[in-house]
């Protein structure tokens, strides 16, 4: 009984140790669930091996590898739902108005602007933005304030009681060093935007050489190992879906056979991954020959750029816009992820005409295979412009993780059924 207090204890002792190490005792708000639960995953695993090695040490051969099983796989289920219960808890509290940290932005222009909008988008944070701070500009934006100028910044900060000041004009240096002395005088949080973060989305990481501060750009993407783990879970999921609903293709093609003339699948030329050509499949949700019709249109298209987005399509059949609507009419593209042609998870596939008309940043969007759904879907589908699409789909293809694409299509499903976006 001793040495099963003495194992407990040194496991317990370890696994403590591994939280605080990987921070899990302090509260971060930007932390999803499911990075939360695979450190707790790495925590767990690498106390039982080293609760496992004290009882090979020690000889504890009566001890019972069910009980050690058992108490690991506990520990796990028990620490991960109890931090997942806290979290969504925290979160809900927080989108609520609880525990909000007053913030304010220096700087109104592009990147101000594109910061408040992500915080705006992030409501779990519990980031509320009191204004801006701006030296050219006055009134107001995106429904801030502007508070005022740089120079009345002190002021600015104690009559709004601001906690955190995220500062948006890094080239200007001399104000930027003037900022971070306010804020180390006020004892305030100074956050500063990369100078060059909008031209990549890659992950970055903080490295000191000597007492020289460096910001670390690291190459993203799907590599290796990766690679083969994203592929097995498409051909996986795809072959299980596309047996199950089976009936329910049948069942589309006869409504759509009956709606208006013209074949069930719509099959046209995409680009996949490295801009090579595929068969795309769609169940056809417009009338036969509505791609001819598409250039006396293209005038009417409500997203800005190379791709074509239109409300009230008049080329969408009766049939075409319940299926649209639910996007019933995307699901042939199972067929294509079977085939390797595309994944479940990844930016959506453009047509050889979009792609001639994308700059240098927009065509790395087929550096990987496109996908059914994206983060860009889930995002917003239609209702957002092309120039965001890419921001976003750049983003996914530099932090991908098995875990990101399981969170983009449990996402997927209320969007889907909400059809907020769908045209």
């Amino acid at each position: 009984m001793q040495e099963y207090l003495l194992v407990f204890f040194l496991w317990g002792l370890s696994l403590i140790s591994l939280l605080n190490i990987h921070r899990l005792y302090s509260t971060d708000r930007a932390l999803s669930i499911p990075k939360e639960i695979w450190r707790v995953f790495k925590c767990v695993f690498l106390s039982s091996l080293l609760a496992g090695l004290i009882i090979f040490l020690l000889q504890l051969k009566f001890f019972s590898r069910f009980i050690f099983g058992t108490s690991a796989v506990i520990l796990f289920l028990s620490l991960s739902f109890w931090r997942a219960i806290k979290r969504i808890l925290i979160r809900y509290r927080v989108a609520r108005g609880y525990y909000n940290i007053n913030v304010l932005i220096v700087g109104a222009g592009r990147t101000g602007c594109a910061l408040a909008e992500e915080i705006k988008n992030q409501p779990y944070l519990g980031l509320h933005i009191v204004g801006f701070v701006d030296d050219y500009k006055r009134g107001k934006v995106l429904g801030y304030d502007i508070l005022g100028k740089v120079s009345n910044l002190e002021e600015i900060i104690k009559r709004n009681f601001v906690d955190e000041i995220y500062v948006t004009i890094p080239s200007e240096r001399k104000r930027t060093a003037e900022i971070l002395d306010l804020g180390r005088k006020l004892n305030k949080t100074v956050r500063i935007v990369a100078d060059n973060f909008s031209f990549s989305f890659s992950r970055v990481s903080f490295d000191y050489i000597g007492v020289i501060p460096l910001i670390r750009y690291v190459e993203g993407g799907i590599h290796g190992t990766e690679g083969v783990l994203k592929r097995m879970f498409d051909i996986t999921v795809s072959a299980i879906f596309l047996i199950l609903l089976f009936p329910l293709f049948v069942i589309i093609a006869i409504l759509i056979k009956l709606d208006s003339p013209g074949p069930v699948l719509y099959i046209s030329k995409r680009c996949g991954k490295k801009g090579r050509v595929f068969n795309f499949y769609k169940f056809r949700s417009m009338v036969e020959g509505a791609e001819h019709m598409k250039e006396s249109l293209r005038h009417l298209s409500e997203v800005k750029g190379p791709i074509f987005k239109m409300k009230n399509d008049p080329r969408v059949t009766r049939v075409g816009r319940i299926l649209r609507r639910f996007s019933l009419d995307e699901l042939p593209q199972l067929i294509n992820v079977l085939k390797g042609d595309m994944s479940l998870v990844g930016p959506r596939p453009p047509t050889p005409d979009e792609v001639g008309k994308y700059n240098h940043e927009e065509m790395q969007r087929l550096s990987i295979r496109p996908g059914i759904t994206g983060l860009s879907q889930v995002r917003g589908r239609s209702d957002i412009t092309f120039r965001r699409w890419v921001k976003w789909d750049l983003w996914y293809i530099n932090n991908w993780s098995f875990w990101l694409d399981l969170w983009i299509l449990w996402n997927t499903i209320p969007v889907v059924l909400k059809g907020k976006g769908a045209y």
